[in-house]
């Protein structure tokens, strides 16, 4: 049980920052709602990076589907004319961000990669970047990947990935209002693209948490939630673990938080935090673009300590 003095002392901080909303959700029960005013109930939000962990669920629902072979199918599958180095390139490469390919977005790119997002043909861009070491070996973020991810989903299922996710994952969810932009070529972006209302973010949270299972109605493999939520690279010790396109939550020791959370996170403070075992699903949408990890630290100082 979440006490309400915790829920009070949460609402006092938030309202202090620019965070526009937080949801948590504790059994399949709202048990907290807070908006800066009441625009933003009905407000898309700008999810950022968010979106790439909606494009992982994605990618399960097509191997699901049959329309990916699996997360090893090589990419040379999609794209030819690739290097030698890259035809080693698979779609699991992509999703863990261990490509090899040299993309400074984390360091002198400032978080955004302004050069693809100002390129002509942002799969090109991608693709012409040199490798600089063996894929498979190294994560360092990188949104081309995400892109990447959704121009082979595209090809794989014949269709602009807004409909397939239509289709698959948001009609399902009774997800009705949101925006997933193109890129130039008309490939939605898979990195940052996404609008979404605060109460579809934790509709995605609980899909999650109840293991691709929507009120019966089986929407992903309950093999392909946990796989993609399972730390398997530890780049950066200030945010955690990273799995699918999602992140795992870790300690000090970079082990595995207890009990384990997962969580999709988007620049300027966009958060799914999920914490299966306290069946509990928390949502942030922030203008924090100077401090993207505070509700992070909220979550983890007010929530988790008190749990």
């Amino acid at each position: 049980m979440i006490s309400n003095n915790i829920l009070t002392e949460l609402e006092k901080k938030i309202k202090k920052d620019k965070i526009t909303s937080c949801l948590i959700q504790r059994e399949d029960t709202l048990v907290f709602e807070y908006y800066k005013n009441s625009k933003m109930k009905d407000k898309q939000h700008k999810v950022n990076s968010v979106t790439k962990s909606v494009l992982s669920i994605l990618v399960g629902i097509a191997i699901d589907r049959g329309d990916l072979e699996g997360v090893h199918q090589p990419i040379s599958d999609f794209f030819p004319n690739l290097t030698d180095l890259q035809n080693q390139l698979t779609i699991e490469h992509l999703l863990t961000m261990t490509s090899g390919l040299d993309w400074p977005e984390f360091t002198n790119w400032g978080g955004r990669p302004m050069p693809m997002i100002n390129s002509r043909d942002w799969v090109q861009f991608i693709l012409e970047r040199p490798m600089v070491e063996a894929p498979g070996e190294n994560m360092n973020y990188n949104s081309g990947c995400s892109h990447l991810v959704s121009a082979i989903l595209q090809m794989a299922t014949g269709q602009p990935l807004t409909g397939y996710a239509d289709s698959y994952l948001f009609k399902p969810l009774g997800i009705k209002d949101y925006i997933w932009y193109s890129d130039a070529k008309g490939i939605v972006i898979g990195g940052f693209g996404l609008t979404l209302k605060a109460e579809d973010m934790l509709k995605i949270g609980q899909l999650m948490l109840h293991e691709g299972d929507w009120n019966g109605q089986r929407v992903v493999s309950k093999d392909w939630v946990k796989e993609s939520t399972k730390p398997r690279f530890h780049p950066y010790n200030k945010i955690g673990s990273y799995g699918y396109h999602w992140w795992i939550l870790t300690d000090e020791d970079r082990q595995p938080a207890q009990p384990p959370v997962y969580f999709a996170m988007g620049y300027g403070g966009q958060y799914i935090i999920v914490a299966p075992e306290n069946q509990l699903i928390v949502t942030f949408t922030s203008d924090l673009y100077n401090d993207t990890f505070k509700p992070l630290k909220y979550f983890k100082d007010i929530i988790v300590c008190h749990h």
